[in-house]
């Protein structure tokens, strides 16, 4: 009597799902790497950007896409060597064609935080934002060398 029966394997027995350890450990990977603080300020329907990194002799620079925002509505923060960019956009339009009235509305929020390569200077830094792209220039801070106290 074979015919309606199928072999029961320990695993479907206990109810474990692999795809549950799976998803448990990429959650414990991005608390250890940090990855946890964009989450933060990121909600739905929020776009997390690429940022390209530069670090130079005397500048950090930091570049990312930014499309359709205006300078008003970027809000760029450092403190403790981390820096959080936040974006808002939004656009309407209005069509009118044989009688039918089209409007449209649509709002976009850009988010993203990182921890920055080294200290930087954040009263001399300067932010450029140029047909979508922000330029953001971190003067390096100059970092006190260690001085040796001699025993008396």
């Amino acid at each position: 009597m074979k015919f309606g029966l199928t072999p029961r394997s320990p695993a479907l027995a206990s109810g474990w799902d692999p795809f549950d350890d799976m998803k448990r450990m990429h959650e414990r990977l991005n608390r250890l790497f940090g990855e946890g603080e964009e989450a933060e300020i990121s909600g739905p329907g929020t776009v997390s950007p690429l940022v390209d990194i530069k670090e130079k002799e005397n500048n950090i620079i930091v570049t990312t896409d930014l499309p359709g925002v205006d300078k008003e509505n970027v809000s760029i923060d450092i403190s403790d060597n981390k820096m959080w960019i936040s974006a808002n956009t939004h656009r309407e339009s209005e069509e009118e064609t044989e009688g039918y009235l089209m409007r449209e509305r649509t709002y976009s929020k850009f988010a993203r935080a990182f921890n920055l390569p080294s200290a930087v200077k954040e009263e001399e830094a300067k932010a450029k934002l140029e047909d979508g792209v922000l330029i953001i220039t971190l003067p390096k801070a100059e970092i006190e060398e260690k001085r040796r106290i001699m025993i008396e």
